[in-house]
Parts: structure tokens; sequence; C-alpha cells
């Protein structure tokens, strides 16, 4: 079997104008990267369109490190979809060079269900977190230059500011720093550090905004710290907003690629579901809808955590109601969680599949808790047997869910046109309206229990003495209404990522609450959360190579 990236490199790709006019654009709408990349406006979003069409998010179970494939399975749905004819684009993230350089490759997809052009979505694509990390510096520049000026000091107590710098690579030594040495010409010394750029909030606020005013609007909310006495400060007090947007013009602007069989694709955003919202932009998923009577979505990690903050903070906030929701299972995820070793997964063991199942139960659970019914999608794996699969096909019988394979990776669309018809079964005689977990206006606490133990299973919240004061600044600073983007390990359902399965009766343990007053939410913070991911070992990118033509190995 050829290699994902010698698969994308063998296809012949369609001019990106002729993928436009699919959806009834034409060369007028595109500004052009090139001739299978092109950027569109907004004000292709048509807010009536969008309440006719139809929306489905691919979601997961709790995963293994390698991930289970959403991704794959996104594409793979759209092109069955397309094929058994539901006009169908699929909406999705930009990958990160951290993970593509660190441990999972690339985020294009796999096998024949991938985005091309690969090479260029994986490494840099538009620019789009070039535009994120400099618009998230010049704040980062603007704080020290004010700590360090005399004439134009708003204040500021260094000892509050918790904006740090970022950068799109997975480098550890970065987490913590001190600036501001060299004298008294070189700024204010201070220890900050730096994040990984999706987890930036310039990246959040990207992918809630609903047009370039909303943007700059938002960066002039975000929360920067305190003066001296105790007043907050937000990035307008700076008057740094309006650059920061303008740095932003084109980035804003959805991404236009295709799948193998000639699919259009919308690509923007990308932050991670485990520090942040998960899922790519409202703009996108509006303009998908706009476009298209199908479109299919995805969102980070399991369903615990990509999922659920996208029902309950983007749907909330965009006004979207998704139709359906495909579960994404894998048999080694299962058995992973059913307790085999990580070095075992490709070998049979039904007997650790059925032991893996609780996880999958309770996924299934959670978004029958949305009022939105599922699909369970098995993407397999060539390593997978009959066995193993009729133990999840039996399971999901029980509970009156269907459950197809995807043989996505190896056959493209046609590996998915049986998921897609179930799809459609469901999206066809989906309710009106689907149930968020919580009110945004209750108490930010009893939101916080909302998700710990209805989708989590947690028994009680524990706060720390730093949560609780948080809690009080919340308060103080008139913020209680907004909805919380809870931090959490992918690992585990719980706080605690050794706790596989399904961990009944467990604390979670909210260690403190951030705030991103420009993205508008919350973001209390569980377990050992990582906003600067270190390089594996073995990391991906000594795989990488270029040769003198200009071909790319190594990605995957």
């Amino acid at each position: 079997m050829p290699t994902d990236i010698d698969i994308a490199r063998a296809a012949k790709l369609e001019h990106i104008k002729d993928i436009a006019a699919k959806v009834n654009l034409t060369e007028d709408h595109l500004h052009y990267y090139g001739k299978h990349k092109a950027k569109l406006p907004l004000d292709l979003i048509d807010e009536e369109k969008i309440k006719k069409n139809k929306l489905i998010l691919v979601t997961a179970i709790s995963p293994t490190p390698a991930g289970e494939g959403k991704t794959t399975v996104s594409i793979g749905l759209t092109q069955g979809l397309n094929r058994v004819g539901k006009q169908t684009m699929a909406v999705l993230r930009e990958p990160s060079l951290g993970p593509v350089f660190g441990i999972k490759g690339g985020a294009t997809g796999g096998g024949y269900s991938q985005v091309v052009p690969m090479e260029d979505i994986n490494l840099h694509f538009t620019g789009d977190f070039a535009a994120i990390e400099k618009a998230h510096n010049l704040l980062a520049a603007l704080i020290d230059n004010n700590l360090q000026s005399k004439t134009k000091s708003i204040g500021i107590d260094p000892r509050t500011v918790l904006w740090k710098r970022v950068v799109d690579m997975n480098d550890r030594a970065l987490r913590k720093i001190v600036i501001g040495l060299g004298g008294t010409t070189s700024g204010v010394p201070r220890e900050t550090g730096f994040d990984i750029t999706a987890a930036s909030e310039i990246m959040a606020i990207l992918c809630l905004s609903k047009d370039l005013e909303d943007l700059k609007r938002r960066f002039g909310n975000i929360f920067v710290g305190f003066t001296y006495d105790k007043k907050p400060i937000y990035a307008r007090d700076l008057k740094g907003h309006g650059a920061m947007a303008a740095l932003m013009k084109d980035a804003i602007r959805p991404n236009l690629v295709q799948t193998l069989e000639g699919n259009p694709v919308l690509i923007h955003g990308g932050p991670f579901a485990n520090i942040a919202q998960g899922t790519n932009s409202v703009i996108a998923t509006k303009m998908g809808l706009s476009l298209s009577n199908y479109v299919v979505t995805e969102a980070g990690f399991g369903c615990d955590l990509g999922a659920e903050k996208f029902l309950d903070i983007k749907c909330v906030s965009a006004g979207l109601n998704p139709s359906a929701i495909v579960l994404v299972a894998t048999i080694r995820a299962l058995k992973y969680h059913g307790g085999a070793d990580l070095k075992e997964l490709t070998m049979e063991n039904v007997e650790a599949v059925r032991n893996g199942l609780p996880n999958l139960r309770k996924h299934l659970e959670n978004v029958q808790q949305f009022n939105i019914k599922p699909v369970v999608a098995i993407n397999r794996f060539t390593s997978d047997t009959d066995a193993e699969i009729e133990v999840i096909k039996n399971a999901c019988a029980e509970l009156g869910i269907q459950a197809h394979v995807a043989n996505i990776w190896a056959e493209g669309g046609a590996g998915a046109e049986d998921l897609a018809k179930a799809v459609i079964q469901v999206v066809e005689n989906a309710s009106e309206k689907f149930t968020p977990m919580y009110d945004w206006e209750s108490p930010v606490q009893e939101k916080i229990k909302a998700v710990a133990t209805k989708i989590y299973g947690a028994k009680a919240i524990d706060y720390t003495s730093r949560a609780k004061s948080d809690l009080r600044k919340i308060a103080k600073l008139g913020l209680e209404h907004l909805p919380v983007c809870i931090a959490k390990t992918q690992k585990s359902l719980s706080d605690n990522p050794k706790l596989l399965g399904r961990p009944k009766d467990f604390l979670v343990t909210v260690r403190e609450i951030e705030i991103a007053a420009g993205a508008g939410f919350l973001i209390p913070i569980t377990g050992n959360i990582m906003r600067m991911p270190g390089l594996p070992g073995v990391p991906s990118a000594e795989h990488i190579d270029i040769d003198a033509e200009g071909n790319i190995s190594g990605l995957f």
C-alpha cells in the first residue's frame, strides 16, 4: 500500500476554480494562493441558506495517543455523501506545525480520504497561523512597551500579566522564560513564557468571530491584567486591537481546497480541544452551510472535549443546530481502554475490545444527552479482524444505534457509502433543536458541575484556593455569564490520564480558572495541561525531507 504522501502526490488535482464552480462560485469570488488553494470572501455567508442546510459533526471515543482518524472519517464521509447524491462540503481545522513535526505527523486525513494539496496544508498553508502568531505577539510587545514607558504608562502591575508569547512549534524550553534582561533600555525583567499558537486566545477569537468588526471588538476585550490599584486592563486600553485586526485581514477568510475525489473543502482555524474549543471557525462553518446542502465538520479529541465545546460554546454562540453526530470508534482505541498494552493494539484481542465498550457507551450516552442521534463509524485499520468488529456492531445494536464500518483509508468515499446512508437517515429524522448541557446565565460553578458530572461522569468537583480566588475575580469583572471551556486531558473521561475506560466516582479538581474575555469563555484548568508541548524522543521531523526537485517526503 502506498503512503499517504505518495497517494496525495499521485492524485490529479483539479484547478481550484473548477472546485469552486461545484458550489456555484466564480473566479471573482477567489483570492488565489496558486492553482489549488484560494481564500473566499465573507459576504458569501447567507443566514437563510444556513437555516435550510444540514450540519453533521464528527467526534470520537477517548483516543489513543495517535488519534482515531476523525479527520480521515470526516473526509471519507464527505466523499461518501457526495457519491450517494448529497451535495456535501467538509469544513475542517488547519494543522498545527507542532503535531506535524511532533508525534502525529500531518493532519489532512489518510489513504484515499485526504484533502489536498497535503504538503501545503500541513506546512504553512496560506499563512493563517503566522498571522495569528503575529497578532498575539504584537499585544505581548505592546504590554512590555507600556511597562517600559515613562510617559504613556497605564500602570500595569507586571505581576498580574498572564499574556505570554506564542510560536507554532513544540518547544518545551520556552514554557517558562525571563525577559527584559540587559539593562534599562531592554525592558522590565519579568517571568513569562511561550504557548503553542493553537493555544492562543487569538486563535479562539478567530474561530468564534462572525466578521472582521467582531474580531476587532473581541481583540479589544482581551483581559491583560490589573493596574497597581486593582483596575482591570484590556487590550483596548493599550490601543492595539486595531493593528492586531489589521494583521488578520486575510487570515479571517476561509481557505478552499479539495478532497482526493474533487469535493470542495473549507479549512480554517485550528484550536486544540483539550485547551480551547477544538473546532474550526464559525465563519467557515456558516460559509459551508451557505454553499452546500450538507456540511461535515469535526471537533478535536473525544466527545467529552471537542464535541461538548462545539455544542455548548460554538453552536450556542453562533446559533448553529447540528442534525447528526458521527462517533468514530476504532478497534485499537477500545483495546486500549480495555486494558491492552499500546504495543499490542494490532494483535487480535476480542476480550480487550469487549472490555473497552464502556468508554464507547458513555460517549454515546453523552451524544444523546444533547438530544442528537449518534451514528457509530468504525474506522477500519488493516489489523482489525471481523470478530473484533462484530463486538462493536452487536453492542451498538443492543442500544438501537447504527454502526457501520468505514473503510475509507483504503477505499475513499466508496468505503463510506453505508455510513453515509445511515447518516442521511438520521439527518432526515432529526429533532428540531439540540439541547445544550447548561444555560450560559447559570453560576460558573453550576456550569462546571454540569459538564463534569453529566459528560465526564464525575462524582464531585473540588476547587483549589487559587480557583476560588479566580471565581471571585470573575465575579468582580462581571464575566459570570460566559460559558466554560474546560481544559482537561484527552486521554481519559476524567482529569486523570491514567483512568481509562469509563471511570466512576472520581473527583475533578479545578486548579485555576483563566479568563478569555475576548474569545468569550472561561477556562477552568483541571489536571496538568501543557500549552506548550514538547517533542517526543523520535519526532516526526526526523523523517521529513525534501529533494533537489522540491519533492517532500516523510509526511504522513
